[in-house]
């Protein structure tokens, strides 16, 4: 798989399951392309606001969003 089809796979969100902020707005040092191409703190106020999805926590460190509700979020912005 080269570099360019690497990058194609991350941006397809999976079926079920959940996702990380750094899959959500992209990161650089991964080279990963965003979804929704805000900053991380436009995306945190946008939690506060109402509306960005609040994040699941699955453990003491780790958030994350339901895939369900990006797809949902995704809709309401096209």
């Amino acid at each position: 798989m080269n570099k360019k089809e690497s990058r194609t796979s991350t941006t397809t969100l999976p079926e079920t399951g959940f996702i990380r902020l750094w899959q959500i707005i992209g990161c650089t040092k991964r080279g990963i392309p965003a979804i929704i191409p805000v900053c991380r703190s436009t995306w945190l106020n946008g939690i506060t606001a109402g509306k960005y999805p609040a994040p699941i926590k699955l453990g003491a460190r780790m958030n994350a969003w339901r895939v369900s509700d990006i797809r949902d979020l995704l809709d309401s912005m096209a």
